[in-house]
């Protein structure tokens, strides 16, 4: 069974993202598919389409997995799952995943952390990537069980494999 890593951050309207953390968050996309792993986000803008278009241009496959309805997603979305739950589609998103790369955010991105942490699913903090995930970082918050700092988009998808297949659960 193919590993699935969640990538979860901010929007497009996210004052924190900037052309260097959404190339960043391409490359975690594109390392994601190079390993053959398949890439869960919350399919809209910002960092989820970010990293779904890097993932892509590795021929990749993407879930996105909507608020609300299907025409949210992404242009690089393959499927598309439109649950009707508003942000309460967070948790289905990490539920789904074996693993989690957090990058920037605010708000949305602390509750997909906070839902891995309660499932006990692994978490990589992508260090210099702003927002709530340099704030977790620097309050030691992203220490603990199941918790990991990674430095490069490459470093956070080799602990995300790793990590993902030492706690599935076949």
């Amino acid at each position: 069974m193919q590993v699935m890593i969640a990538v979860c951050g901010s929007d497009f309207d996210d004052e924190h993202l900037s052309k260097d953390i959404i190339g960043l968050a391409e490359e975690v996309g594109r390392e994601i598919a190079r390993r053959g792993a398949i890439l869960v986000s919350g399919g809209r803008g910002g960092i989820m389409e970010a990293a779904c278009k890097g993932a892509k241009a590795e021929g990749g496959t993407t879930v996105g997995i909507l608020p609300h309805s299907k025409d949210e997603a992404n242009p690089y979305v393959d499927f598309v799952i439109a649950t009707g739950l508003g942000d309460l589609r967070n948790f289905v998103i990490v539920n789904a995943a074996d693993a989690v790369i957090a990058i920037c955010g605010r708000s949305g991105t602390m509750s997909e952390i906070s839902f891995a942490m309660i499932l006990g699913k692994p978490v990589i903090f992508l260090r210099g990537s702003n927002g709530i995930v340099d704030k977790l970082i620097e309050a030691r918050i992203a220490k603990g069980r199941n918790c990991y700092i990674a430095s490069s988009a490459k470093e956070s998808v080799e602990m995300a494999i790793k990590m993902a297949k030492s706690h599935q659960m076949f």
